[in-house]
């Protein structure tokens, strides 16, 4: 049972598959909800006649929602969100994969200092962040992230490296690195690698990207060793059903993002 603060004005940039559902989700929690969407977007035609779509960023800042969540591309925070954040307006962020950009991630952190405002980064497809914050200023903590999903999803890919997608009997790793290479390298498909990169900071945290034919649904390992013990998690996602490509469980996690922000009892 929770309780809320005071009623939000709640902004979404972009009304794909996960603006949609997270609209959806939301609208329970707000009468005054404002979707950002270029004149000439597909997507226009769609949006309830009881939600305000306003075309430019001067048009969003007017509203003055309270929380705006980002959904719509990396691009569309580099592009809204240092403004939004030296406005004063709170941004959820869905392109965590953005922030691998250090030169990006100063200008959103200059920015919410300067407005007072916060980059809330959420969990997205994962679980477990908490117990990866935990374990700042531990010694030697050390972590692993693998995404691991099925040969189809891979498929460009696999062909590049000589393998077919349909035929595999194994898993193959196409790459292991660093979270921010996973997220310049992969910018639609890594972005819980960055996520996790930043809840662990400063840990190190290595990210391997896996096409496995024993899984069926895109999976996410962490794995975590420090002086405080040891962890293992893993996470299968269902697909959403307007976007294949992403997880269902990404807009109930900015819709429990933006929840926590209004909510006086935060779990």
């Amino acid at each position: 049972m929770t309780s809320q603060t005071k009623p939000l004005s709640i902004g979404i940039i972009g009304f794909g598959a996960i603006g949609r559902d997270l609209l959806s989700r939301l609208r329970r929690e707000s009468d005054e909800m404002t979707v950002l969407l270029r004149p000439d977007s597909a997507s226009r035609r769609i949006v309830p006649t009881s939600v305000r779509v306003v075309e430019t960023l001067q048009d969003l800042l007017a509203v003055r929602p309270s929380i705006v969540v980002e959904a719509a591309g990396q691009g569309a925070l580099e592009t809204y969100g240092p403004d939004l954040l030296s406005a004063g307006i709170t941004v959820v962020a869905a392109s965590t994969g953005a922030l691998a950009d250090p030169k990006l991630f100063a200008r959103l952190e200059t920015a919410a200092s300067a407005g007072g405002s916060r980059l809330v980064i959420p969990s997205g497809a994962l679980g477990g962040l908490d117990y990866l914050a935990a374990l700042r200023g531990t010694v030697d903590a050390r972590v692993r992230y693998t995404s691991r999903k099925p040969p189809a999803a891979w498929r460009q890919e696999l062909v590049a490296r000589g393998y077919d997608a349909d035929a595999l009997t194994g898993e193959i790793t196409l790459f292991e690195g660093t979270a921010a290479e996973a997220a310049t390298l992969y910018p639609r498909n890594l972005n819980a690698g960055l996520t996790v990169a930043l809840a662990a900071a400063p840990s190190p945290v290595s990210v391997r990207v896996v096409a496995d034919p024993s899984v069926s649904l895109n999976t996410h390992e962490i794995e975590a060793d420090s002086e405080l013990g040891c962890a293992f998690m893993r996470f299968a996602n269902r697909p959403s059903p307007d976007n294949p490509k992403t997880s269902a469980l990404t807009a109930a996690s900015l819709a429990a993002a933006v929840r926590r922000l209004a909510e006086r009892v935060v779990v």
